[in-house]
């Protein structure tokens, strides 16, 4: 996808309503547009640093209305923590991921978004057992085995886990599909391509 000045407009209002969306008190624990932005933007558009930073700058605003938020005691969670960069880093791999779609289809969509929820979720919790963050567990193959079971108990207590399926990898299946089906229906019924003349 070129970018155009409408195009990016449509972008600049997806970002700010992603990053409001992710700060707003009450909505499901982890169920958040950030990761299929992520995976879109590697997928669709052409200027791979636009790519990139699409979900990233969503992420920094939420992170920053979050801070806001604690600082004034008015959400228990803080927008800025330590090891941090580690969720901004995994947010640029997914949108590297996303690049490898070269054909966007449904079941390339699903696979993409499944694949990049699982690899968010050992990779974020490996980063937080390899550098002693959370409870501290062990930097042993136990110590890791707990950090995952901690992190499984984490969303179990947060009602992130219904069965096998958590609300982060339904946000994430639900974001791409709203996202790519937007690409879609935009592209097939309100774009249309230029007309050659002889």
């Amino acid at each position: 996808m070129k970018l155009n000045k409408s195009t990016i407009w449509a972008f600049v209002i997806l970002l700010i309503v992603a990053a409001l969306y992710r700060s707003w008190e009450g909505r499901p624990f982890g169920f958040a547009p950030q990761m299929a932005m992520a995976l879109f933007g590697g997928a669709v558009i052409s200027d791979k640093r636009f790519a990139v930073l699409l979900p990233v700058l969503s992420l920094f605003l939420s992170d920053m209305l979050y801070q806001v938020l604690y600082m004034n005691g008015l959400s228990p969670i803080q927008g800025f923590y330590e090891g941090q960069w580690v969720i901004y880093l995994l947010f640029v791999g997914i949108t590297f991921f996303g690049m490898l779609m070269k054909k966007i289809d449904l079941k390339n969509i699903l696979g993409f978004t499944i694949s990049g929820s699982i690899i968010f979720f050992l990779v974020s919790n490996f980063a937080v057992w390899a550098g002693g963050g959370g409870l501290k567990r062990p930097r042993t193959l136990e110590g890791l085995g707990q950090c995952y079971g901690d992190a499984l108990a984490f969303f179990r207590d947060y009602g992130v886990i219904k069965g096998f399926v958590g609300n982060q990898l339904i946000g994430d299946l639900f974001f791409s599909l709203v996202l790519f089906g937007a690409f879609a229906l935009a592209r097939n019924f309100f774009i249309r391509p230029a007309v050659k003349t002889a």
